[in-house]
């Protein structure tokens, strides 16, 4: 049997970080874990051939060559999907489709021939044993959540590394919260279940005999979910597999602000080479946070808890949303003032949207205030609400003055300045690879002579040089970062 394991381009997006991937010659910021995952369940006999979208394109030849195509998509990768959808249609190639796209819009896809919603670990034998003997159904639904403790190792081998910035695992699945807009529960579950060390250590291993030695992301929702596990068991397991590394990784995740309040764990962390993590904030207005139901953001102070992860040597990313019932015109200020004090300078901000499946778009539904599906973009300045305090036109007309003046070089690069006075990252034995020098370079060309930033760029050099030259090559990441959300945001401005 011949597969074609398809993965959607990603449109312009946050990250996508396509406009700063060219700094380092990549051609997709991650890998499609979840299809190599998958790729790793399928029978030993089947000859697989991946074809990620977002690094090369998908060839008659391949079509021919395939006898089926398994293809896994996110919501924000729909468009991409519909066209390779209609591309395997038109081809006569059987189509086997899974992921979230089509878990949480299952019935926009009837032209796909076979749908396995929700994790694949059980339900996907199932399925496979229909495909081989010919009797399989339309519709395979998961019973409930995985034992990920059986998930099988990526097949990195399917992967061409060089085309990547990162590389990504997996260490729990779930997040004990229930803010009612996130649709991660829906899909995982609120009890957090996690993998074993030799598991993930595995992974990494097998990862590095290819030849990466890079950044890893970790794409936990809420990597902290399980903190006594974490603390007692993974993170002492991870340090251990980083001291038998002469080349260490740097990990980077996602969690709760609530990281803040534990010091140990923070030690930990860094201790096991995490340097940056993305949290949700989302508004700095309690009434904002307590109105959808993320309560854990309401029990300190949140310019505190950036602080706090900074010097800690956490580096911290952080989403922000505006739309809220509760919002009213005032919020545009109150999120500029808020980000551009904090120093955050990888500040996602995005208007409220309602995905299927989540509390809130159940509540909206009933009120009539639901227009459509979301478009899984956090910045194309759309919304699938209807808003309540504001009219549509006076929220996108603020959300977009509100990117505008965050993204402008003179406010972007003052927030990685209050950044970097902070951060203070633990000494690394790792010396910059190859993509830093190019970055370097190019930075210097796009940013520093062309570039319209290019007297902020400056100031920022000589400062760093001057003030923190430890953690030079940190600015000069932010600054092609920098260059990429301008690039997003004029685009939703536009």
């Amino acid at each position: 049997m011949n597969a074609l394991l398809l993965y959607p381009e990603f449109p312009i997006s946050f990250w996508s970080l396509k406009h700063a991937l060219k700094f380092i010659g990549c051609k997709a910021a991650l890998p499609p874990l979840g299809l190599i995952t998958v790729a790793a369940m399928l029978p030993k006999s089947w000859n697989l051939r991946l074809i990620d979208m977002n690094v090369k394109k998908l060839t008659e030849d391949d079509l021919r060559w395939a006898d089926c195509a398994l293809i896994s998509a996110m919501v924000v990768q729909r468009q991409s999907a519909e066209e390779l959808i209609a591309r395997c249609n038109s081809a006569k190639v059987p189509l086997i489709a899974g992921g979230p796209l089509f878990t949480e819009e299952s019935e926009q896809f009837p032209e796909v021939d076979h749908l396995v919603l929700g994790e694949a670990e059980e339900i996907f034998t199932h399925f496979l044993a229909d495909f081989e003997a010919g009797r399989a159904q339309h519709i395979y639904k998961a019973p409930g959540y995985s034992d990920i403790q059986t998930t099988p190792a990526p097949r990195w081998d399917l992967l061409d590394i060089r085309q990547y910035a990162s590389m990504s695992v997996q260490f729990s699945r779930g997040c004990p919260y229930d803010c009612d807009f996130c649709d991660i529960t829906v899909l995982f579950g609120r009890r957090p279940r996690v993998k074993t060390p030799k598991q993930v250590m595995a992974e990494l291993d097998a990862l590095w005999e290819t030849g990466w030695c890079g950044n890893v992301f970790f794409v936990d929702d809420n990597f902290i979910g399980n903190k006594p596990y974490l603390k007692k068991t993974f993170l002492p397991a991870l340090t251990e597999w980083q001291r038998s590394r002469k080349k260490p990784a740097t990990f980077y995740t996602e969690a709760t602000i609530t990281l803040a309040d534990d010091a140990e764990l923070m030690s930990q962390m860094v201790a096991a080479g995490f340097n940056t993590v993305f949290v949700g904030i989302e508004t700095p207005a309690e009434e904002g946070l307590r109105e959808c139901n993320k309560l854990q953001n309401t029990r300190g102070d949140l310019m505190t808890s950036v602080s706090k992860l900074r010097k800690a040597g956490l580096a911290v990313q952080a989403g922000f949303i505006v739309g809220f019932d509760s919002d009213t015109p005032s919020i545009f200020e109150r999120q500029r003032d808020f980000i551009q004090k904090s120093g955050i300078a990888t500040a996602m901000v995005g208007m409220l949207q309602a995905p299927r499946g989540t509390r809130l778009y159940k509540r909206l539904l009933t009120e009539g205030r639901i227009k459509g599906l979301i478009s899984g973009n956090n910045v194309d300045g759309t919304t699938n609400i209807v808003p309540k305090e504001m009219s549509l036109e006076v929220l996108a007309a603020g959300y977009q003055k509100l990117v505008r003046y965050l993204y402008t070089p003179k406010n972007y690069y003052r927030r990685v300045r209050i950044f970097l006075r902070e951060y203070n990252p633990a000494p690394s034995k790792a010396w910059p690879d190859w993509q830093y020098f190019l970055a370097l370079w190019r930075s210097f060309f796009y940013l520093g002579i062309f570039g319209k930033e290019r007297f902020c760029y400056w100031q920022l050099i000589v400062w760093m040089l001057c003030r923190r030259p430890r953690l030079f090559h940190v600015g000069i990441k932010h600054a092609v970062y920098g260059y990429h959300f301008r690039k997003v945001y004029k685009l939703t401005t536009n």
